[in-house]
């Protein structure tokens, strides 16, 4: 009592003084951990730190979370709880990775619920400690710590069948070359890996596989030592030839101000996935009735759009590195480009005279190499086909393929359409733009 009145003479407030909403505002800026050893000093901060509110705002900022749930999905009867759950099943690791890994996995889970929940159903539960240590000893090697971050959330797909096309991180087709890649499970990391070594690689390697291609050879692979992924190139079999996935430079972050830590490339790849599916970067296609993420872009400026006399033309390009060959010097790196074109709802105007459909007949590109031309080329249609263009239509896609000396170039050019039907001109001739989109080796490579 006598402390009570000599702070009250000298003007001094402890926290027993604040009022509840004040005490409630300053437990949800200090933090759980904090807030929990508050909770210790007095049945008063006991209550008020054991306010439901409260956690379920740490819940919702640390951990994305809604609804009272442990990691499992399993439902918890309370957001205290909650927390509780999940720092005992990721005590182990630093908790802003925990964090993070989460919150990637939200971004991705979060899109496909709402525009591919197809894919997202193929997502298994998350892998044990347990099931991890199985995958070190058979493979003789040690996980970086966000790889096993984040296989603690989720344990890839389980793909086969009907559900060849509902890889995670999507491919692109052209010919008969069909690619569509998805995360292994833990199981199909160990698979794929000991493939890899029978057909080459060290028993002793650090590599393992951790993505994969349901049809063409296409392979991602991480190396344990250093955290980089890398994707395996058309000379993969015969001399181990790869491409790191994610710039160099970012693997390496800062860990204080005397060191350096080393930094997983899958959570840096799966983020900027995420990021890249948000934007509308890339989006889902549908073909034959099958629906798959293009990795072809949507957007400018890896995407150029050009209008002419009512006809758009998008075109944009996608790295293909399970084609390419860093050995040959004329045609090092393979790109797949995509062309989508239709007639507005407008109609064709030509010479002030509306026309209702038109019909290609020719072709020309314009291909550079470090901006120096390499290529013209021109000729009927294009893969045999001479699509009609009517309003209303959905986009007519095609898609084909070209090899580069160099990792940075273009293409442009333009169609040659007749207005109404080929067998039945109406019109002239009209040439429709391409507008130049680039051919270069991307920061990330999916």
């Amino acid at each position: 009592m006598f402390r009570e009145r000599e702070r009250e003479r000298q003007g001094e407030m402890g926290l027993e003084d604040l009022g509840d909403l004040v005490l409630s505002i300053i437990l949800s800026k200090v933090g759980p951990k904090n807030a929990a050893m508050i909770a210790c000093v007095s049945r008063r901060y006991r209550v008020s730190a054991s306010d439901e509110g409260l956690w379920l705002r740490f819940c919702s900022e640390e951990l994305d979370l809604s609804s009272p749930e442990d990691p499992y999905g399993k439902p918890a009867p309370s957001f205290k709880v909650t927390y509780k759950l999940w720092k005992e099943a990721f005590g182990m690791y630093p908790w802003p990775l925990v964090r993070r890994a989460k919150q990637c996995w939200s971004t991705l889970k979060s899109w496909m619920a709402a525009n591919f929940p197809e894919a997202g159903n193929t997502l298994r539960k998350g892998a044990s400690e347990a099931e991890i240590k199985v995958l070190e000893n058979e493979l003789g090697v040690t996980l970086p710590l966000p790889t096993r971050v984040l296989y603690r959330f989720c344990d890839g797909q389980e793909i086969g069948g009907p559900e060849e096309f509902l890889g995670l991180i999507g491919g692109y087709f052209f010919y008969d070359h069909a690619v569509n890649v998805y995360l292994l499970p833990l199981s199909g990391v160990i698979f794929e890996t000991k493939e890899l070594r029978h057909g080459g690689f060290p028993s002793t390697s650090k590599y393992v596989v951790v993505a994969a291609s349901t049809y063409m050879d296409k392979l991602f692979i991480l190396n344990c030592d250093d955290g980089q992924l890398y994707v395996g190139t058309g000379n993969l079999a015969t001399n181990r030839e790869m491409i790191p996935c994610v710039p160099d430079a970012l693997i390496r972050s800062v860990h204080d101000m005397n060191s350096f830590q080393l930094q997983d490339a899958i959570l840096l790849w799966l983020e900027e996935h995420g990021r890249r599916l948000q934007s509308g970067t890339i989006r889902l296609r549908e073909e034959r009735k099958i629906r798959s993420i293009s990795l072809f872009p949507e957007t400018s400026p890896v995407c150029s759009i050009a209008v002419t006399n009512g006809v758009q033309v998008r075109a944009s390009a996608v790295f293909v590195p399970e084609l390419s060959n860093l050995q040959n010097e004329e045609e090092k790196y393979c790109f797949s480009y995509s062309i989508r074109m239709r007639l507005l709802p407008q109609g064709c105007m030509l010479d002030g005279v509306y026309f209702g459909s038109c019909q290609l007949y020719w072709r020309h590109w314009v291909i550079r190499a470090n901006d120096v031309v390499v290529s013209t080329a021109g000729g009927d249609a294009v893969i045999g086909k001479h699509p009609l263009l009517y309003p209303g239509a959905e986009e007519f896609v095609y898609e084909s393929c070209s090899p580069m000396r160099s990792s940075s170039g273009s293409i442009e050019g333009a169609f040659t359409f007749v207005p109404g039907r080929l067998v039945h001109p109406k019109g002239r001739p009209f040439n429709v733009e391409v507008a130049r989109f680039p051919l270069e080796l991307p920061d990330y490579i999916f």
